[in-house]
């Protein structure tokens, strides 16, 4: 018997990506809702309340007010916005966070789908954390570009019309300057450090992919690890994941050999190379002459970063294959 799923929100740049994953799956029948009705409370409450889960793609004030719609304790939710996201009783949707998180999102009825920032830092932190290699009081930078994509409606149109208004013509965008990043709580949370880090977010002229990087002064952290050594841990932490890989050693020092001299040179760190997939990418640069260090993340703003993980999620939640419809 298939599953009943409802998208709440399925206009948007996120909901159409997670229809596209689910249409066509024998195990899922997706639940539609005239689009007259989409924004009658009354409509929406009883399509959610027929749903096994239900998947929600809106702004956070309006997903807050759709949690409430929902009283059948049987229904599940997946809300991908900011809102519930180190919000109690609710499950962080990022299943490769540590040995326990799959269980804890297959048992809860709320599920809260990371950021797309948030996963690709937060699967860096983690592991070091974890190992012991970096202190969780330990004052960090995390830079990331993304494609413009993750803007939403409005940036993409800005990005993509022919003729843009005065002012849209970088190729590159910082952004998040007041230093208060909405992906900041959950990184602290789920990276599980004491504090949130210098976070410089970006936007590059690409509609899908990003890449976070983590710059660390090894020689002045308490163990004074190598870059063979954040290798290793990332190694250990993600061993027979399926959707996050590690490059080895060599392969990274190929990369940073490559990327230093010969141009034009792809090397698997285009931000754009696991787009329309499930992935995400890590690899460590060093340099021990000057003890400094450079963990990467390379990821699918709209995949993994997004609707992606939200399938991932949903797959977990109703005991479905973990990676249907995601490969």
């Amino acid at each position: 018997m298939s599953a009943k799923v409802f998208i709440d929100g399925e206009a948007g740049t996120t909901g159409l990506q997670i229809r596209q994953r689910l249409e066509g799956r024998p195990d899922i029948a997706l639940l539609t809702i005239d689009p007259e009705h989409r924004k009658d409370r009354s409509a929406r409450a009883e399509i959610m309340n027929l749903a096994d889960a239900v998947i929600l793609c809106l702004p956070d004030d309006a997903a807050r007010e759709a949690v409430t719609l929902v009283t059948n304790p049987a229904t599940r939710i997946i809300d991908a916005s900011t809102a519930h996201r180190v919000f109690p009783g609710w499950a962080y949707g990022f299943a490769e966070l540590d040995g326990d998180q799959r269980a804890k999102i297959a048992g809860a009825t709320r599920i809260a789908n990371p950021g797309c920032y948030a996963t690709g830092a937060i699967a860096l932190i983690r592991p070091l954390v974890d190992a012991g290699l970096l202190p969780a009081d330990w004052p960090l930078v995390v830079n990331g570009i993304s494609g413009y994509s993750g803007g939403g409606k409005g940036l993409i149109a800005e990005f993509e019309q022919e003729t843009p208004p005065p002012g849209s013509h970088d190729a590159f965008r910082p952004y998040g300057l007041t230093l208060s990043h909405k992906h900041l709580p959950e990184i602290v949370r789920y990276g599980a450090i004491n504090e949130a880090p210098i976070f410089t977010p970006s936007v590059g002229r690409f509609a899908q992919g990003m890449i976070i990087e983590l710059p660390l002064h090894l020689g002045r952290l308490p163990g004074k690890p190598k870059a063979a050594d954040l290798t290793a841990a990332y190694e250990k932490h993600y061993a027979g994941e399926r959707f996050i890989e590690v490059l080895g050693v060599e392969e990274a020092a190929a990369v940073q050999k490559a990327r230093a001299g010969a141009a034009g040179f792809h090397a698997l760190i285009d931000p754009e190379d696991l787009n329309d997939t499930n992935r995400l990418r890590i690899m460590v640069f060093g340099n021990e002459a000057n003890g400094q260090g450079l963990a990467l993340a390379l990821l699918d703003n709209l995949g993994k970063g997004a609707s992606g993980a939200a399938v991932q999620n949903l797959n977990l939640s109703l005991g479905l294959p973990e990676a249907a419809g995601l490969e």
